[in-house]
Order: C-alpha cells, then structure tokens, then sequence
C-alpha cells in the first residue's frame, strides 16, 4: 500500500449565503483595500490516506468528502492528492 497527502478545500456553493466572507467584503474597503470581488470563505482539510494506488485513494477521498468533510447541499469541494514524502525521523 502506498501513502498519499491529501489537501480538500471545501468552499460555499456560489450564491449561498456566506456571512464570513460578507464580513471581509464589508471590512477590506474600510481598511483602504478597494477592488476585491466575490470572496468566499471556506475550510482546508489535510491528511495522509494509505491506498492501494493514486486512483482508489481519490475514490475514497470522495466518499469521505460525500458523508462527512463537506455539505454536498450548499458546499463544493476540490481534491489534490500526491505522493506522500517519506518521514524522516531525527
């Protein structure tokens, strides 16, 4: 089996309301910051998922976003998956 790192970003389906990011699109102008447009707030989840190969580790990255790491109703999310490096301990 090998191991991979796993990065999912999970954001707000687009025209959901998300009150975080209203709030920094409300706050940046304040603080002189002008231009910014359609901010999303959203989360990282990282770790590292033994799997038979690259594919099958992707399939159950899926699953696991489907049932728990995000809301498929209001939320979308990206997966990057890569070799994971070996560990060195010192």
């Amino acid at each position: 089996m090998a191991q991979y790192s796993v990065v999912v970003h999970v954001s707000p389906l687009p025209g959901v309301l998300d009150p975080s990011a209203a709030a920094v699109m409300r706050a940046l102008p304040a603080l002189g910051f002008e231009g910014v447009t359609n901010a999303q707030m959203g989360k990282v989840i990282t770790f590292d998922v033994e799997s038979a190969d690259q594919e099958s580790a992707r399939d159950e990255v899926e699953k696991m976003c489907e049932q728990l790491l995000a809301n498929p109703v209001i939320e979308v999310f990206t997966i990057d998956i890569a070799p994971a490096l070996e560990q060195v301990n010192a």
